[in-house]
């Protein structure tokens, strides 16, 4: 029968609740809700996740939608994100409208208290979401101890709570020790009001089901919360900690007393070669070890982890000076699970270490080196020969890295689907080319800064490779021929970066990427001197799926260049360009999605 409801009459709640549940995107379910009463009903009852910014009365804001979504398990407020009202705060508002009404007129009036999440809005949270399981405040500098003891009261299920950049008291934190015996995440990180008292009082209370504890910047925690935690912690999995005023003695009393440690990440200046060596020896299930800013260690420190931790599978060294190859060495040699690996301005270690690591870690699947001077080709062809898992490669200034290098890794490495190389003045266009021969697999492609790659290594990678992701910015030799090639061979290319090709690249490749790329989602043109309004115009007549757009410093594009890219791409969420291009009409247009360089040009 025409116009018979088939769906509402045949489908039960739980079907259409579960349907709802497949949705990939928030705008989606939104869009479901408005369909009919009772569809606006099922995805109020389904709906298990808010996001939202603290800003324009959140407390009132919070108090709406506990009120709407009942059954709600994770909040996460972040206070430095923006908030818009979801689409069901519109013509169904119903009885809510006056307070919608207030809550837009505090917007507007730009009322700087009101911006803030108080106490007020926590203790909102605390009576709407009963059944909170996950809480997330993100700098949220307005709540205090107050109300994260609502939140502790009233929320007994809770099980994460992030409060980084909270200026909470020892009595909250307290509070939630008390309350809270399911809590198994906590995040403290720059919470500047604690102290040890809190922290030792949380630990007292809920250390058997704590399992991740992350602090940083909070000057008032010391060795004396360490020796709590591992006192009382001992399920605890992932420790991270960035302090000045945590010594040895913490961290040794957590080695000891945390057996089931798998996460460790430390910047903590103080810390030596005894509270590390303690932690190959003692936590032997370690599988992710990160150390950064370490100066007073040396390579005991890895001979230990290398000893004892066999499980390791993620390593990060960065600006640790005093490890050599000797450290890597023995790293390569206990731990060779390992699948991740990065050194960061470690300027001792070379190509000795790295070498082992690419004969004896086997299973390596991500390599990342950064500012490694005394690195060079022999390490790479270790690790191409070595590693035939690898699947992403990250090198930034390693000035000696050329193309022999990345020739062994794109012969050796055939799974590769990820390279990202900046400012490696010595890779060109006979490493790029094997790439495109061999790699048949890689979907992202970063060359920033590469002066030596050119048409030649891109025209290779569009016949060898589909791209989702190019990034050529500053690879002056790169022209409309490379780019050409790339369009026509990678029709699934979301995302394109040719900033500051400024004399090669014109309106023929902007063409071609409008026939070949119709994924086309975000693009960077600035600093490109040769692309006019006509390439513009090529690009957005196929390209119809872009949302970003950056065209500064392109002398070449005028008013009605960006009018043409504004009025065409309806999706678009961002157009950065110079004031002066915006003609009246543009900014009358799309004012809220055009960002300015400098307001004065």
């Amino acid at each position: 029968m025409r116009g018979h409801d088939r769906i509402n009459t045949y489908l039960p709640d739980e079907l259409i609740v579960e349907i709802f549940r497949h949705l990939g995107s928030k705008p989606s379910r939104d869009a479901c809700s408005l369909v009919c009463k009772r569809w606006l009903m099922l995805e109020r009852m389904s709906r298990t996740t808010i996001r939202i910014g603290a800003s324009g009365s959140p407390d009132v804001f919070v108090k709406l939608l506990a009120r709407r979504f009942v059954n709600v398990r994770k909040v996460y407020i972040d206070e430095r994100l923006s908030m818009s009202l979801p689409v069901q705060f519109g013509r169904r508002g119903g009885g809510d409208q006056a307070v919608i009404s207030s809550l837009k007129l505090n917007y507007e009036d730009g009322e700087s208290e009101s911006y803030c999440l108080s106490d007020a809005g926590l203790a909102a949270i605390g009576e709407g979401f009963l059944k909170l399981e996950k809480l997330s405040l993100i700098w949220c500098s307005n709540v205090t101890s107050l109300g994260l003891r609502s939140i502790a009261e009233k929320c007994r299920y809770l099980k994460s709570l992030d409060l980084q950049g909270c200026y909470v008291g020892d009595q909250g934190l307290a509070a939630v020790g008390e309350s809270c015996k399911q809590l198994g995440d906590l995040n403290l990180r720059f919470c500047e009001g604690l102290t040890d008292v809190g922290l030792v009082d949380f630990a007292l209370h809920c250390g058997k089901s704590l399992k991740a504890l992350s602090v940083a910047a909070c000057a008032r925690i010391t060795d004396v919360s360490l020796e709590a935690i591992g006192s009382h912690c001992r399920s605890l999995e992932t420790l991270s900690l960035d302090s000045e005023f945590v010594q040895n003695k913490g961290l040794l009393s957590v080695a000891k007393g945390c057996p089931l440690l798998k996460v460790l990440k430390l910047q903590c200046i103080n810390v030596t070669d005894e509270a590390l060596q303690a932690v190959g020896t003692l936590c032997s299930s370690l599988e992710v070890l990160a150390l950064y800013s370490f100066q007073r260690f040396t390579d005991k420190s890895l001979r230990a982890i290398g000893n004892g931790c066999k499980k390791l599978k993620n390593l990060t060294l960065s600006d640790c000076y005093f490890l050599s190859d000797k450290g890597l060495e023995a790293i390569a040699s206990g731990c060779s699970d390992l699948t991740h690996l990065e050194v960061n301005g470690c300027h001792n270690i070379g190509t000795i270490g790295l070498g082992s690591i690419g004969r004896s870690c086997l299973r390596l699947s991500e390599l990342a080196l950064l500012y490694c001077q005394k690195i060079g080709n022999a390490a790479l062809s270790e690790v191409g020969r070595g590693c035939k898992y690898l699947q992403a490669l990250h090198l930034v200034d390693c000035s000696c890295i050329g193309d022999d290098a990345i020739s062994s890794i794109a012969s050796g490495c055939r799974n590769l689907k990820k390279l990202h190389i900046r400012r490696c003045y010595d890779i060109g266009n006979k490493g790029i080319v094997a790439v495109g021969e061999n790699c048949k697999y890689l979907t992202d492609l970063s060359l920033r800064f590469c002066d030596r790659v050119g048409d030649e290594g891109l025209i290779a990678i569009g016949k060898g490779c589909s791209l989702h992701h190019l990034n050529v910015s500053g690879c002056h030799r790169i022209g409309d021929a490379g780019i050409i090639a790339i369009a026509r061979g990678s029709p699934q290319l979301t995302y394109l970066d040719v900033s500051v090709l400024q004399q090669n690249l014109g309106d023929m490749a902007m063409a071609a990427l409008g026939e070949g790329c119709p994924l086309l989602k975000d693009i960077v043109l600035s600093h490109c001197h040769q692309i006019t309004d006509v390439g513009l115009s090529h690009l957005v007549k196929r390209c119809t799926m872009l949302e970003s757009c950056h065209m500064v410093y392109c002398p070449s594009i005028s008013s009605a260049g960006v009018a043409t890219v504004v009025s065409s791409c309806v999706n678009m969420k961002k157009v950065l360009v110079e004031k002066w291009k915006v003609s009246q009409r543009t900014k009358r247009r799309a004012g809220s999605i055009i960002s300015y360089l400098c307001v004065d040009l």
